[in-house]
């Protein structure tokens, strides 16, 4: 699959800036991502999926986001989903004591990922972000399921996707955050409110949701296991975006590195230090990505695994950021024209340190765990 990812990523960048200019979402990239398996990727191979680990998705999103940071980005949400129901091995859901049709219900949503459905994720909210404790959209059991009401926002793929992964708390037990998996259709409106300065083509619109949704919808089939999964396994919450942009920031350097050949400007000392110094962060940060990656597949939920997560994202976002800003400033002045490679690599790699968790929030969390805090519990505002 890292082959192919490789192989789509031209095909996805030569359609970009029209993506990007029209704020439109990349469609023809998703029908690619279709006819190539991706959606199957992190479905287990007896239900017709490629069986992927975090490490080889860590890959293949690096790949495609030097092709389109929009489409990875919208596909790292597919995903997150996949990925996380995947997670759930059946050893797992024993120790757990997960009902047998939640299982059932894992195995449905999977298999039908491999057949070609895929999945957005709903779950920031305004005045909220992606706080979990602190939502607004609630849900009540009723008869034969459940109901569900309230308003999401940065929902990338939003009116594109088969199914909405759907957080919401409890209206009888505020403590209570759960993850529903709501089919697109009657119930689901989505707002037209994405026009953004990065990521255009995320179609990060809101999303209002009023439904009923039978039991199987409840992910896990036992209510709360949100916010326990989000601080027990972090990875799909905190690091999958961040081997998206690493991805972002290589496809900035070698846009510049194109820049400066057509140019002729190889020769000038300042360009190339900068572009050497590009080229070694981006590895750097690339090599902290897999170092995540390849923990969470060997020991997921481990202290030190979770580390990783939280310095990767940390890494990406910031060097995204520093490295698109300076393979812009190396290319020059005409760089900055719209339709410009590195002009609009620049606004996407901008989102990375803004995307939860937030530069900021990862450096707070690494630095209370490095001083013998809580890093979960400890912090200015609350991580979940």
């Amino acid at each position: 699959m890292i082959d192919e990812a490789r192989r789509l990523a031209p095909r996805f960048a030569a359609r970009a800036a029209g993506y990007d200019r029209d704020g439109a979402f990349p469609a023809d990239d998703f029908d690619d991502l279709r006819e190539s398996g991706f959606f199957g990727l992190m479905a287990p191979a007896k239900l017709g999926g490629a069986g992927a680990g975090f490490a080889q998705y860590a890959e293949v999103a690096y790949e495609l986001a030097r092709g389109n940071g929009a489409t990875a980005l919208v596909f790292n949400m597919h995903a997150s989903v996949t990925g996380a129901l995947a997670g759930v091995t059946d050893e797992l859901a024993d120790a757990l004591g997960l009902p047998p049709a939640a299982m059932q219900a894992r195995d449905d949503y999977l298999r039908a990922a491999a057949s070609g459905s895929w999945y957005a994720v709903a779950m920031s909210e305004r005045g909220a972000g992606s706080r979990l404790s602190q939502l607004t959209t609630s849900y009540e059991p009723i008869d034969g399921g459940y109901r569900i009401k309230g308003s999401k926002t940065f929902c990338s793929g939003a009116g594109h996707a088969t199914a909405y992964l759907v957080a919401a708390r409890s209206i009888t037990d505020q403590s209570q955050v759960s993850q529903f998996l709501v089919p697109a259709g009657e119930g689901v409106r989505v707002e037209e409110t994405w026009d953004a300065l990065g990521m255009r083509a995320t179609g990060s619109h809101d999303v209002h949701v009023d439904v009923t949704v039978p039991a199987g919808a409840l992910l896990g089939g036992v209510e709360g296991l949100a916010l326990v999964v989000a601080q027990l396994a972090p990875q799909w919450m905190v690091a999958s975006y961040a081997a998206v942009y690493v991805g972002v920031a290589r496809a900035a350097v070698d846009a510049a590195i194109e820049h400066v050949n057509n140019r002729k400007l190889a020769h000038l000392p300042a360009i190339r230090s900068r572009i050497g110094r590009a080229d070694a962060a981006v590895a750097a940060a690339k090599l902290a990505v897999l170092e995540a990656a390849r923990r969470v597949d060997e020991a997921p939920g481990d202290p030190e695994t979770n580390r990783w997560v939280w310095r990767a994202k940390l890494l990406a976002g910031t060097t995204a950021a520093e490295v698109a800003a300076s393979m812009l400033e190396a290319a020059g002045t005409s760089a900055m024209r719209r339709g410009h490679p590195l002009e609009r690599l620049y606004r996407d790699a901008r989102a990375g340190s803004l995307q939860p968790a937030t530069s900021d929030v990862c450096a707070d969390w690494l630095g209370v765990d490095a001083l013998g805090g809580d890093p979960d519990s400890e912090g200015s505002a609350p991580r979940w």
